[in-house]
């Protein structure tokens, strides 16, 4: 039986708090890294980035409606169980788990490559960036570890200061475009079906974490009204800003700039208000991408944990400390998560976000895929809201394609790994 709310003392996050969680996990990374790995694809991104809105919202609207009417915890995972039953439901939560540790490297690689612009040193030196990305990772699982309301202090802090710089920088092409501003030239690249197709998917990274609200609904005051709430205003606002900005570099800084900087949002800024500013912003892009991987890292221990409650993981995980943290999900998760970092640390910051971002992203796709199926049969009465589910899963296949093969390759084998985890847990139930 999937679970449902965790006991009264557990609960404690109100709506600022999951407000933040969901923009902190959505806006973090992507946005600081994603300009110079789409440059190279030119127009193709402006218009990946509106159809992955278009998507984003059509995935946030069924997340908010299944939130409001089954504030069940372990969100995607929930929903699936609820659906079609005690395997559907692992494929999705083992899905899912393995996108939050395993993109949890691109998001930790994000906060290294910020500090390597102020500190360039970092970069020259071979395997200290995966190093000091998994530093970052302990760190904020000791920080979850302590407890739930600690990790939604730091999301609520590192919210507000993520966007300083962004709203900065949107603000400035809009006044360099109201003084007449001349564009830059951009190379001629023409619009195809399948460079969109590779923009949406990666674009999509940027939208990783729209259903946050959902994973720890036991710990949310008024889940009813709060999940739905936060996640589409959270949704609204990141769509804003993300295609704020990518209008910003495609009007305002050259491809081959963009494509080759560690931190283009930073360099975006100091070509017009210097050198200074720029390492001042990959401060607040590093502070960024720390308070994403805070948020990520809570949603990492709970996925387990509603598995192992929910009788499709080993009980193993579903142990608590005194105060109320999966610190075995958190220590699990965190484990595999280095193993990813530091098996790939010969590549170039920049190559290891994207392979990374990439690899996650395919093997989570079958939990957003899995989630609005389950809409459709969880809410039967709802034709409206059926007919979003089902374009919500179409935009999930066609990101999905836009990854590339090598990329879902990688993907089904994590999903794959787990079959024998779940018929092991299945056998050890029934005796």
């Amino acid at each position: 039986m999937t679970q449902n709310a965790r006991a009264p003392k557990s609960r404690g996050l109100g709506f600022w708090m999951v407000l933040a969680l969901c923009v902190g996990n959505m806006i973090g990374s992507g946005i600081y890294l994603l300009p110079a790995t789409l440059a190279p694809l030119g127009a193709n991104q402006l218009l990946g980035w509106l159809v992955t809105i278009v998507g984003a919202l059509c995935l946030a609207t069924v997340f908010a409606r299944l939130g409001a009417k089954l504030p069940l915890t372990g969100g995607p995972y929930a929903y699936a169980q609820e659906a079609f039953g005690p395997f559907a439901g692992f494929a999705t939560a083992w899905s899912y788990w393995t996108m939050l540790w395993a993109g949890n490297g691109a998001v930790a690689v994000a906060v290294v490559s910020n500090i390597s612009l102020i500190v360039p040193w970092i970069g020259k030196v071979e395997g200290l960036p995966a190093v000091l990305s998994v530093a970052c990772v302990w760190l904020l699982t000791w920080v979850n570890i302590r407890g739930v309301r600690t990790a939604g202090e730091v999301s609520v802090v590192t919210s507000a200061l993520k966007l300083m710089p962004l709203v900065l920088l949107i603000g400035l092409a809009l006044w360099l475009m109201l003084t007449g501003a001349p564009h830059v030239a951009q190379p001629s690249v023409p619009i195809a079906g399948g460079a969109i197709a590779a923009a949406a998917g990666l674009t999509f990274w940027g939208f990783l974490g729209l259903e946050s609200a959902t994973v720890p609904a036991g710990k949310v005051e008024n889940a009813r009204t709060v999940v739905p709430r936060a996640t589409l205003i959270g949704v609204v606002l990141t769509g804003v800003v993300y295609l704020g900005i990518s209008l910003a570099f495609y009007a305002y800084m050259p491809t081959g700039q963009a494509a080759t900087s560690p931190a283009p949002v930073a360099d975006f800024l100091g070509q017009h208000f210097g050198g200074q500013m720029a390492g001042v912003v990959a401060v607040f892009a590093a502070i960024s991408a720390f308070g994403t991987l805070n948020g990520f890292i809570l949603l990492q221990g709970e996925m387990p944990w509603a598995m192992a409650r929910g009788g499709v993981f080993p009980a193993w995980f579903g142990k608590e400390t005194a105060r109320g943290t999966p610190a075995r999900a958190h220590v699990v998760s965190s484990l595999l998560l280095s193993v990813i970092v530091l098996l790939n640390f010969a590549r170039g910051m920049g190559d290891l976000f994207q392979f990374i971002a990439s690899v996650s992203l395919a093997a989570g796709m079958l939990a957003y895929f899995m989630s609005m199926l389950a809409a459709i049969r969880l809410l039967p009465g709802e034709r409206a809201l059926a007919l979003v589910a089902l374009v919500g899963a179409a935009f999930i296949v066609w990101a999905a394609w836009g990854l590339g093969a090598n990329a879902l390759g990688y993907g089904a084998a994590f999903v794959v790994a787990g079959v024998p985890v779940y018929w092991a847990v299945r056998r050890a139930s029934t005796k």
